[in-house]
C-alpha cells in the first residue's frame, strides 16, 4: 500500500485512505481529522500506523460521540486467529479441545485426545481495501502424560508495505510495520474433570520507524494468562447422552506498552472470558454442540475525571496514570453511568457445531457488542473436514451492524494435525 504517487504504482493519498477507513471500520474521528492527516503527511514524526491501523485493528473502536469505548494497545491479540473459533461467532473458551486452544483456553490441552498436534491459520484483514494485511497463527502442543501438557503459539500481524514521503516528488521510504506475540502454556488436570493452565506471553509492537532524529524501536511487553476448564463425564438422558463444558480465561495480564520514552502508555487488552457449552450426543456418529461465551475487557473505562463535561488531554493523562493491576479491579465498577454501562462493556456470543463421525463439521455463530461500546454485531458460518490426522477449517463473516467489520466477507482458513498416542479422558 502506498501513500502518495510513486512511478505509476497503485497509490492512495492519506486523505483517501482515511476516508475509506472511516466507511469500512468506523475509525474514531480523532484519527480521521483531515488536519491531523495533513500534519502527519507534513512532519512524519510519528508512525502513521498508530494514527490509522492501530484504531483500525482494534475491535473496540467507535465514533467520536462514543468517547467511553475502551481502546487498547496490540488489539490484534483479540482477533479470532483460527477458522474453527471464528466460525462459531469468535468463541473458544468452553468449546471442546482443538489445536488452537492456546489463544482461547490453554487448560483444554490437558484434555487432548492425542499425544501432540499443531495448527496453522491465515486471516486476511481489510481485504476490501488492501491485499497485504493479514494475521498468521501457529500453535503446537504436546501431552507429557495423561494429566498434563505444554503448548507454544505464535501470532503475527503484518500491516503490509507502506510508502512514506514528505513531498510528492521525494523518493519514498518503504516501511513494513508489524506486531507479534510469542507465548507458551502449561496445563494440568486437578481432577478427572477439571484442569487449569498458566501461560506467559512476549508481545512486540513494531509500529514505529526512523524519522531522522531517532532510530525505530519496537514497544515490548510481557503478559500472563490464567485459565480453567471443566469437562463433565458423558451423562445419560432420556433420548441422548450429553456432556457439559465450562471454561474461563483471564488473558494478557501485564503492564502497558509505551512507544516513546516518557510518552503515552497504552493498556494491554487484559480480558476475562467465560463460557459454557453442552454436547448433545445422539449416537456415535452425530454430535451437536451448543456454546455461549461472555467477554469483558479488564481495562478502565475512559471518563471525565475533572467533571468539565469533556474528556480532554488532562483526563487522558489521569487515565494513563492508572496502574494495570488497579485497572483490572476498577474495570468492574468504573463506568460513569453505573452498572448499566458496565453490562454494555460485556460482549456475548452464541455458537453451534454439528459433527458427523468426527470427519465433517458444520458451524454457525452470532456475536454481539453494545452500540455504545463498539457496535460489533455479526453472524458467522463455518465448516471443517477431517481425514486421518489432518483437518481443514473454513469460516466466513457477515456483519449485521451498520458499522463495517474489517473481516466482513473474508474467508479464513486453518489447517491442523493431531498425531501420536491416543488418550481417553473419561
Amino acid at each position: 500500500m502506498a501513500l502518495g504517487p510513486h512511478n505509476g504504482k497503485k497509490t492512495v493519498s492519506i486523505t483517501r485512505i482515511l476516508a475509506k477507513l472511516r466507511l469500512c471500520c468506523n475509525v474514531s474521528k480523532s484519527f480521521l481529522d483531515p488536519n491531523r492527516a495533513k500534519r502527519v503527511n507534513r512532519r512524519m514524526k510519528k508512525l502513521l500506523i498508530l494514527a490509522v491501523f492501530l484504531p483500525l485493528a482494534s475491535p473496540f473502536q467507535v465514533s467520536a460521540q462514543q468517547e467511553r469505548a475502551i481502546t487498547t494497545a496490540v488489539p490484534f491479540l483479540t482477533i479470532a486467529a483460527d477458522a474453527r473459533a471464528s466460525g462459531m461467532g469468535d468463541m473458544g473458551v468452553a468449546t471442546s479441545f482443538d489445536a488452537y486452544s492456546q489463544q482461547w483456553n490453554p487448560a483444554k490441552y490437558a484434555f487432548a485426545t492425542q499425544k501432540s498436534g499443531m495448527g496453522i491459520s491465515y486471516t486476511p484483514y481489510l481485504e476490501t481495501i488492501v491485499n497485504d494485511v493479514s494475521l498468521l497463527n501457529a500453535t503446537y502442543y504436546n501431552k507429557l502424560n495423561d494429566r498434563s501438557a505444554f503448548a507454544f503459539g505464535l501470532r503475527y500481524f503484518g500491516l503490509g508495505e507502506i510508502e512514506l514521503r514528505q513531498t510528492i516528488d521525494q523518493e519514498a521510504t518503504l516501511v513494513k510495520p508489524n506486531e507479534f506475540a510469542l507465548d507458551g502454556s502449561y496445563s494440568l488436570k486437578l481432577g478427572q474433570s477439571f484442569s487449569m493452565a498458566v501461560g506467559g506471553r512476549f508481545i512486540s509492537s513494531n509500529l514505529r520507524f526512523q524519522d531522522g532524529t531517532q532510530d525505530s524501536q519496537a514497544a515490548n511487553a510481557f503478559a500472563v494468562d490464567v485459565a480453567g476448564f471443566y469437562r463433565s463425564p458423558e451423562l445419560a438422558y432420556n433420548n441422548y447422552n450429553g456432556r457439559w463444558r465450562l471454561g474461563f480465561n483471564i488473558s494478557n495480564i501485564g503492564g502497558s506498552l509505551q512507544y516513546d520514552e516518557g510518552g503515552q502508555e497504552n493498556f494491554l487488552p487484559t480480558n476475562l472470558k467465560f463460557g459454557v457449552g453442552f454436547d448433545f450426543i445422539f449416537d456415535q456418529d452425530n454430535i451437536l454442540s451448543l456454546n455461549s461465551e461472555f467477554n469483558k475487557l479488564l481495562v478502565p473505562t475512559p471518563r471525565d475525571f475533572d467533571g468539565d463535561g469533556d474528556i480532554d488531554s488532562q483526563d487522558n493523562d489521569q487515565y494513563q496514570s492508572i496502574g494495570f493491576f488497579n485497572g483490572i479491579f476498577e474495570s468492574f465498577g468504573d463506568a460513569p453511568d453505573g452498572f448499566g454501562e458496565e453490562l454494555k462493556e460485556v460482549t456475548w456470543a452464541l455458537g453451534a457445531e454439528y459433527r458427523f463421525r468426527e470427519a465433517f463439521m458444520l458451524r454457525t455463530g452470532y456475536f454481539n457488542e453494545s452500540e455504545e461500546k463498539g457496535s460489533r454485531k455479526f453472524m458467522t458460518l463455518g465448516a471443517g473436514f477431517k481425514y486421518r490426522t489432518a483437518q481443514i477449517d473454513l469460516s466466513y463473516l457477515f456483519s449485521t451492524s451498520q458499522v463495517k467489520n474489517p473481516l466482513e466477507n473474508t474467508l479464513r482458513i486453518s489447517l491442523s494435525f493431531n498425531f501420536g498416542e491416543e488418550f481417553y479422558n473419561d
